[in-house]
């Protein structure tokens, strides 16, 4: 687990096993609810002025127990707070009944709410957990506050997660509420990250309502925020006595003559994320155009897998990225299998490898054949598809393929439930299968990037901004990729960190970006990590 706990998001149920663990340990279940919903008293008495109107819109569940327990505070502040229930309040359950039986004002039905007079609506009509798309009332009550919100353009205040959004996938659940402020409890939720969630959260605040940390080793979980906090303790920092030769040497292989820009993009993204070398090897009739546009980066000549082949009995070089600007066809899978070659020597960390684009497309269907290619080369492998990629690559892998990749993935058993995922509404649940199906790890690219380890680990991605969306951007992630594994970063780790550093970059630069700028725009953005010491450069 990374260092910084405050990283973990915790699925649907992993959240009511906190929320079990917590209440076996002698916190009462009213005392989380009443905490919920003073934070959520609070939160709104932030969002508007102390004469303000309050529109409370309750559900059947806990979710609507705390916002209770909110228009109960809140009307003791003075605000004046009008509160709607979907259901009758007498069959409210457990300690939302008692939040409930608290509130002396009226309890109207939802639509009869009037919310022309209200500077703020407080959603706390559905939670995280919700497992059925709305419909009836509660989806009417959704499109009415949407609605209202739009028009006038006053917040809405989500409790836990706007309600139609399920706070494991982020999907929608028939309709969903367009949050301005969202505020959950104890940790995030991959929901709060994923699309379409994050969008309908709008801004996302997490309150302590007295769980505590130590729940967390028993729940295990396996799902982080993507920041500096899950991989800032391994990042290599160049050290005094280090030199070029210890940073490692990532290799770039290219396509012909009329496809070599995106190989540069992907060396200018390995030596700017530190490897001490980085070479482009190049078809021959491509050489002069490397060799006239590259200074610090070196060049090889590579006509085919034989060549490949040698230059990869150099172990020095010991990170290599392949698809950008690599051509589809047999000629490239040629190229993957000479890649993925075991080593006959034993004993030296595997060789990472970035199979990007053209690789990836140049197997569609063939996502067994590839990840068979993958188990037996014993190398730290990184797929890197975009949703079209993913879906050409695993689109066709189905239930009735079971028998053949049993006798491929480790644990037979599970199977059945990854061909599934594969074909999931989760992003994170389909990158997941991904990855423990083809042993590598699995980056599937979008404003919501997902990384994912063959054990289970996965790390999203929460504000890479939506510029890094031109032509070439994917090419320098596959390549800084393959810099960070080249100086000897676990595979995890590298991912979640390129991922991370390739928005901050495109952050830095800001609006117009272009793909060749993303490199230039990671040496500011790594001194601040240094300045801020975040990261450390005297780890040994």
């Amino acid at each position: 687990m990374p260092d910084s706990l405050a990283s973990v998001l915790l699925t649907n149920s992993e959240m009511a096993e906190a929320d079990r663990l917590t209440i076996a340990g002698g916190t009462p279940g009213t005392l989380l609810m009443e905490l919920a919903g003073a934070a959520v008293a609070r939160e709104a008495a932030r969002l508007v002025s102390p004469t303000a109107r309050i529109a409370v819109f309750c559900g059947p569940g806990n979710n609507g127990g705390d916002g209770f327990v909110a228009a109960r505070l809140l009307a003791e502040q003075g605000f004046a707070v009008e509160l709607g229930l979907l259901g009758s309040r007498y069959r409210l359950p457990g300690d939302a009944g008692l939040a409930a039986s608290r509130w002396t004002g009226d309890v109207k039905a939802v639509e009869e709410i009037d919310l022309d007079p209200a500077s703020l609506a407080i959603d706390g009509l559905f939670g995280a957990g919700l497992a059925r798309a709305l419909d009836g009332a509660a989806k009417a009550a959704v499109l009415r506050l949407n609605e209202w919100t739009r028009k006038t353009k006053k917040p809405i205040l989500a409790v836990d997660v706007p309600s139609g959004i399920d706070g494991s996938s982020g999907q929608i659940r028939g309709a969903a509420i367009n949050a301005t402020r969202t505020i959950t409890f104890f940790r995030r939720k991959p929901g709060h990250f994923l699309l379409p969630g994050r969008i309908h959260c709008g801004s996302t605040a997490v309150a302590d309502i007295g769980i505590e940390a130590s729940v967390l080793p028993a729940i295990a979980p396996k799902t982080f925020a993507n920041g500096p906090a899950l991989w800032a303790h391994c990042f290599p920092v160049p050290r005094v006595e280090g030199h070029k030769y210890a940073r490692g040497h990532a290799m770039v292989v290219s396509g012909g003559l009329a496809h070599t820009g995106a190989a540069r993009l992907a060396a200018r993204g390995a030596l700017r994320g530190g490897a001490g070398l980085v070479t482009v090897a190049t078809p021959s009739e491509a050489l002069s155009v490397h060799a006239a546009a590259l200074t610090a980066i070196m060049t090889r000549v590579c006509d085919g897998p034989d060549d490949l082949t040698k230059l990869l009995a150099d172990r020095r070089k010991n990170a290599l990225v392949m698809g950008p600007g690599l051509g589809v066809g047999e000629n490239t899978r040629a190229l993957v299998r000479a890649a993925l070659t075991p080593d006959a020597e034993h004993g030296e960390p595997p060789r990472g490898i970035v199979l990007d684009a053209d690789v990836l497309t140049s197997f569609a269907d063939d996502a067994y054949g590839l990840a068979r290619l993958i188990r037996r080369s014993g190398k730290d492998v990184v797929l890197t598809p975009h949703d079209g990629e993913f879906a050409r690559l695993f689109g066709k892998v189905s239930i009735g393929d079971e028998s053949r990749w049993a006798n491929l993935v480790p644990n037979r058993e599970t199977v059945p439930p990854l061909l599934a995922s594969l074909h999931s509404e989760s992003k994170l649940d389909r990158t997941r299968a991904a990855a423990a199906l083809s042993g590598a790890l699995v980056i599937l690219k979008g404003a919501d990037t997902v990384a994912a380890h063959p054990q289970g680990r996965a790390s999203i991605a929460e504000d890479l901004p939506p510029w890094l969306a031109t032509a070439g951007s994917g090419d320098v992630l596959a390549g800084l990729t393959g810099g960070l594994l080249a100086q000897g970063m676990p595979l995890f780790e590298a991912a979640s960190a390129a991922i991370w550093l390739h928005g901050a970059a495109a952050r830095h630069f800001g609006f117009g970006l272009v793909a060749e700028d993303i490199p230039e725009n990671l040496p500011p953005v790594l001194q601040a990590l240094l300045a801020d010491g975040t990261l450390q450069t005297d780890k040994g």
